[in-house]
């Protein structure tokens, strides 16, 4: 078995994005940003939970996301393996090639949403302990806010690719829709006095 992405020392991770193939791309980035944002608000949350109601749970939701959303980055590449796998396979036959690129490309969304999904819990959280949180760790939790939203916009645009490419299911639009929404009015909060 190959090692994880996150396993990867953090300069082999960046190099294997940068080269001319087609994983890790941007959902696997998006996944691996999720984890990063949680990790800093887990960093936030320790530092804070004696100020704050609820300040140990956070701590362990943090954990939570950031473990969920490393673990996508390569549920990631395999998802958009199996869509490449699919558009190459199926021996001339044309409908059922059709059939594996559609369920393939489902299958990409499925785990871009659940990327999206961990990004705006990520940016809810975060946009909490920026705050509420102690404030020498309040810049940490901005930070953690803004990659959790952008990695939120980015797995949910890809949803959207995915299911334009595929013909797929609109109800997983609407939810990617929903956890930008989600994302922006965790970082509109006037407290936080972000651009």
């Amino acid at each position: 078995m190959t090692a994880r992405y996150v396993d990867h020392r953090l300069g082999e991770f960046l190099d294997m994005v940068a080269r001319r193939q087609p994983t890790p791309g941007g959902g696997a980035v998006a996944a691996v940003t999720v984890s990063v944002a949680a990790g800093l608000v887990a960093m936030a949350a320790r530092y804070s939970a004696d100020r704050m109601d609820g300040g140990d749970a956070l701590v362990h939701d943090a954990e939570r996301l950031r473990a969920s959303a490393a673990d996508l980055a390569d549920a990631d590449a395999e998802a958009y393996g199996a869509v490449i796998a699919a558009y190459a396979g199926s021996d001339g036959d044309e409908r059922l090639r059709r059939q594996l690129v559609g369920a393939a490309l489902t299958r990409a969304s499925e785990v871009a949403l659940e990327v999206a999904e961990l990004g705006a819990e990520t940016a809810r959280l975060a946009g909490l302990l920026a705050v509420e949180g102690k404030r020498d760790v309040r810049g940490d939790a901005a930070t953690a806010l803004l990659l959790a939203e952008a990695a939120t916009r980015s797995a949910s645009h890809l949803v959207v690719v995915n299911v334009e490419a595929g013909g797929g299911d609109g109800h997983l639009v609407r939810r990617a829709a929903e956890t930008v929404a989600t994302a922006r009015e965790a970082a509109s909060a006037p407290a936080l006095r972000l651009a």
